[in-house]
């Protein structure tokens, strides 16, 4: 190992290596240009570009202009999920090109080095650059110890291992990994959407650093996280061994601003911890990662409200009485107690505008957010109508909670005093039949529980008929902070999460605005790796 030249580099280096694309070496220096303010470790990737040597002039001149900048050139083979479309040998050659341009580090792929010979490697290496030894696996978590092995005799300043999550306990094997090498001069990443745990904790684990995309759309591979994301939601360079980890469990749960929100109220109460987003599919998965990592606190959300109850030590009664749990407190004895904080969202949104006792409520929906707002609806003695497209499931909590099952064609002869919505229609990305008509919006408020969007169809349908609305978002937060409170013990930041789930809402619909078909917003493609 050339001990010299690590340390040298790692001195140089911080936690967060940014990747930076462009279509043309111009495009991909005014990007790099951008980046470098925030985040001066860069990855320039000139398997990007139709002429990678075109770049290097360019390169040249912005590493004599940026000091302090930390350069790492890669031009990946399409066979190494890499968009070059030269060989091996070509990869190498454009690589020792970059050496002579002054970039710090080269990435050259596994594949591409045990193709070469090794007077082709030592020719890298007489260059002085420092050299990463990168593999990837876009298709599962395999033997990494394996693919340690084979890396081990080229003796790379870095050793570079990204396999691809394809359940939540696969960050565990990489993790483990880690932790059993204990070498400073790993990086350990998995991909896709359910590999987020590792980009976030992998520092704190033993990964020397982790990559993000330079903005939102500009991702070098599945799961890969924007850098000021990384970096100001996550507070990656504040994370060590004594940070407590949280999270939102659900599928979906990618567009979720709870860690933004949550992360948000940790940084402004000065707690130690991270929320992150658990993309999951089977509760067993989540069950193991929770108790592995640990996990000292959940946000359930769909589709587990329900199946999270089985793996609890003990829940408060109103979860027990619910049937359903969106809170999970993992206590010092190691033992999960559930809590249920939608109801508290629900409930006291519409306390605040009528009263509930005697009023007629008709509830879309019969999931875990149905049963939170039927069963806490009718313990303030408000009628309670269920409509669901599964009318078995409506009948079944209708008997539970004591209320009542109504068919669709009855809506349009009746009127309500709210109509809440607790099913995902409406939510961003989800394409789905609109709920209710005009015609049948009989009711003095409409109350959806989907906030992101804000201006849900419902929303705008009862906006359209003047009926006064009530958003998600204030659900949102509300129940956000009785969570941030059971874990914490501290009063919650409510006017600060308010304030960020507002502003991204916004900032969202102004992207969205913009994205019209005659203003499209242009996004750079995406490659495959890193």
């Amino acid at each position: 190992m050339p001990n010299q030249t690590l340390q040298y580099l790692r001195s140089r280096i911080g936690k967060v290596c940014v990747a930076i694309v462009g279509t043309t070496p111009a495009e991909l220096i005014e990007k790099a240009s951008v980046a470098v303010k925030e985040t001066p470790f860069l990855e320039l990737r000139l398997d990007y570009l139709e002429k990678p040597a075109a770049a290097l002039p360019k390169i040249k001149q912005f590493i004599a202009e940026h000091s302090a900048a930390t350069i790492v050139a890669t031009c990946r083979c399409i066979s190494g999920g890499g968009k070059f479309q030269g060989t091996a040998q070509d990869e190498l050659d454009m690589l020792v090109k970059a050496a002579g341009a002054g970039v710090h580090m080269v990435d050259l792929e596994l594949g591409s080095a045990e193709a070469l010979k090794p007077a082709g490697i030592q020719k890298l290496r007489d260059t002085g650059v420092g050299i990463i030894v990168s593999y990837h696996d876009f298709k599962a978590t395999g033997n990494l110890d394996a693919v340690y092995a084979r890396i081990l005799p080229f003796d790379p300043h870095f050793i570079k291992i990204v396999p691809t999550a394809q359940k939540l306990t696969d960050n565990l094997t990489l993790l483990r990994f880690l932790e059993r090498v204990d070498q400073p001069n790993i990086v350990g990443i998995c991909m896709g959407e359910f590999g987020i745990i590792s980009r976030v904790l992998g520092v704190r684990t033993g990964s020397a650093f982790t990559f993000a995309s330079a903005t939102v759309g500009e991702e070098t591979a599945p799961g890969q996280i924007a850098a000021r994301t990384l970096i100001e939601t996550y507070r990656l360079e504040d994370i060590d061994a004594s940070t407590k980890v949280y999270g939102v469990a659900g599928d979906p749960v990618g567009k979720s601003m709870s860690p933004m929100m949550l992360n948000s109220a940790f940084r402004r109460e000065t707690v130690n911890a991270v929320y992150l987003a658990l993309q999951t599919k089977k509760i067993e998965d989540l069950v193991e990662l929770v108790r592995e990592i640990p996990i000292h606190g959940l946000s359930v959300t769909m589709p587990h409200k329900q199946t999270i109850m089985a793996h609890l030590e003990h829940t408060d009664p109103l979860s027990a009485k619910i049937g359903a749990c969106n809170t999970v407190l993992r206590a010092q004895d190691g033992k999960l107690y559930g809590f249920n904080t939608d109801v508290a969202g629900i409930v006291t949104p519409l306390e605040r505008r009528l009263t509930l006792k005697g009023a007629k409520i008709l509830v879309l929906g019969a999931g875990g957010a149905a049963r939170a707002a039927v069963f806490g609806l009718r313990d303030k003695g408000a009628e309670v109508f269920i409509l669901n497209r599964t009318p078995e499931t409506a009948q079944k909590l209708a008997r539970q909670a004591g209320a009542k099952v109504i068919k669709r064609e009855a809506i349009a002869k009746s009127s309500f005093d709210v109509i809440i919505n607790t099913t995902p229609v409406g939510m961003a990305g989800t394409k789905s039949p609109a709920l209710l008509t005009a015609e049948e919006l009989k009711t003095r408020f409409v109350f959806d529980l989907v906030y992101n969007p804000i201006e849900t169809p419902l929303i705008r349908l009862a906006r359209q008929n003047n009926i006064p609305v009530i958003t998600g978002v204030e659900m949102f937060v509300l129940q956000g902070a009785r969570q941030f409170e059971i874990w914490t013990g501290k009063p919650a930041p409510e006017e600060e999460m308010l304030r960020v789930v507002l502003h991204a809402l916004k900032q969202q619909a102004e992207a969205a605005a913009a994205s019209t078909p005659e203003a499209p917003v242009k996004k750079a493609k995406t490659a495959k790796a890193t």
